[in-house]
């Protein structure tokens, strides 16, 4: 017997819908509390088990979800689990597990595995949805076959879709909710079942024709940005070859009103979305059309190699004081992909780490917005930023241009600075700026 989607859409609507997360992460655990608050039963389903017991005593390790947040949504029922039997009888299950690039190759290990545990507990008339970023074709070459393992075909027994995540972690003003949400379906009936999901989570989906379009969707959102991210880095470095001031130049420029659009350079790219997604369709693109994306590889080239040029830059500044590398104090503000966000996924910070420890610094690093539970992870001391710290270090690196770095402070008590955030452009600091 087929599936009929409107009776999906009349549980969703009502609010009796079992909905299930897979993976609790910077875009999983957001998703899972907007549909607990929203008034559906939620599970969360997660493997790691140093996430699952911080979930279950109220611990949150993800910025924009804080922890006042997960106990209310403990209160109402939200369910995290590492056990795939308690998926069992779900309406909607959403996949948001990490797609990560090995050697250059997307790794969809992570997706394969949620389509096996939901494929055990499949059921007729309920709705997948994939979130993960990857490349155009994923969710009807790879993800649909995974589930029909289960004996039941999607569009007739079952419905799917892909649905692309906008979480921008840390942003105070644009949140899961008011992001506009793209939605799709592999065919009509999975696309509206889709849509009616979200359209009780945020304030505005947007339909598109097919799966493969919204996969595409997300890698032109952060090929964009990686493209123009890449460019203004580029102009940075031959700027000061120049001896031009790039941060009044990009200040100037972003004056005008029409046909730009502000990028600011840095020590790198980092997260999930840069330079990952960029790389997932020019793999695409060269794997199907046996064609070169030349823009992305080309930002790729500029963006990797900027923490190189940051180090480079850090050891000329302390050989003008008469330092070597070797033995000097090096305190690094900042160890998150960006500002205001625990996120240090890929994360240039580190790659200048490790640079600097390879050339004998002495490390330490503050980074307010890493909880202990993921601070376990890092090979870089913590330390808090305050006077005392910055007295305490030989030179300060300011990585990540995060709120709580009070630029006054930094311009007091830092010894020597470098500032690859522009953070302390205007102020009399002794060091440079990138």
């Amino acid at each position: 017997m087929s599936a009929r989607p409107e009776e999906l859409c009349a549980a969703i609507t009502g609010r009796r819908a079992r909905v299930v997360i897979v993976g609790q992460g910077y875009v999983g655990l957001p998703v899972a509390m907007r549909a607990v608050e929203a008034g559906f039963p939620v599970v969360g389903y997660e493997i790691d088990p140093t996430r699952l017991e911080a979930l279950r005593s109220g611990r949150s390790y993800v910025e924009d979800v804080p922890d006042e947040r997960l106990a209310a949504a403990l209160a109402a029922g939200y369910r995290p689990t590492g056990r795939v039997g308690d998926l069992a009888g779900f309406d909607v299950a959403v996949i948001t597990v990490p797609t990560p690039l090995r050697d250059g190759v997307p790794d969809l290990s992570f997706v394969d595995a949620a389509a096996e545990a939901l494929r055990k507990v499949l059921r007729a008339g309920a709705l997948v949805v994939l979130e993960s970023t990857t490349y155009p074709g994923t969710t009807e070459e790879r993800l649909r076959p995974a589930l029909e393992a289960s004996g039941l075909r999607a569009g007739t027994d079952f419905f799917l879709g892909y649905s692309p995540e906008r979480i921008d972690p840390g942003s105070r003003r644009w949140t899961f909710e008011n992001t506009p949400k793209v939605v799709s379906g592999i065919d009509d009936a999975s696309r509206r079942c889709v849509e009616v999901f979200y359209e009780t989570l945020v304030d505005k989906v947007v339909p598109v024709g097919s799966c493969a379009e919204a996969e595409l969707v997300k890698l032109l959102e952060n090929t964009f940005r990686h493209v123009n991210i890449a460019l203004v880095n580029e102009l940075a470095m031959f700027a000061g070859d120049l001896g031009v001031d790039i941060w009044s130049a990009i200040d100037a420029a972003s004056t005008k009103p029409f046909g730009y659009m502000r990028f600011t350079p840095g020590p790198g790219v980092g997260g999930h979305c840069l330079p990952v997604d960029p790389s997932y369709l020019s793999w695409r693109v060269r794997r199907r059309a046996g064609h070169t994306f030349r823009f992305v590889e080309l930002a790729n080239d500029v963006n990797s190699h900027m923490p190189d040029y940051v180090v480079g830059r850090i050891t000329r500044l302390l050989n003008r004081h008469g330092r070597a590398v070797r033995g000097t104090r090096i305190l690094l503000a900042g160890l998150a992909y960006k500002a205001g966000t625990s996120d240090f996924r890929e994360s240039p910070s580190l790659v200048v780490a490790d640079r600097l420890a390879a050339l004998g610094a002495e490390l330490s690093a503050c980074d307010p917005h890493i909880p202990d539970v993921l601070a376990a992870g890092l090979e870089v001391p913590l330390v808090p930023f305050d006077a005392r710290t910055l007295e305490a270090a030989d030179l300060v690196v300011l990585l990540v241009d995060h709120p709580e770095f009070d630029p006054d402070l930094l311009a007091a008590h830092a010894p020597l600075v470098f500032d690859a955030k522009g953070v302390l452009r205007g102020r009399e600091f002794n060091g440079e700026l990138l």
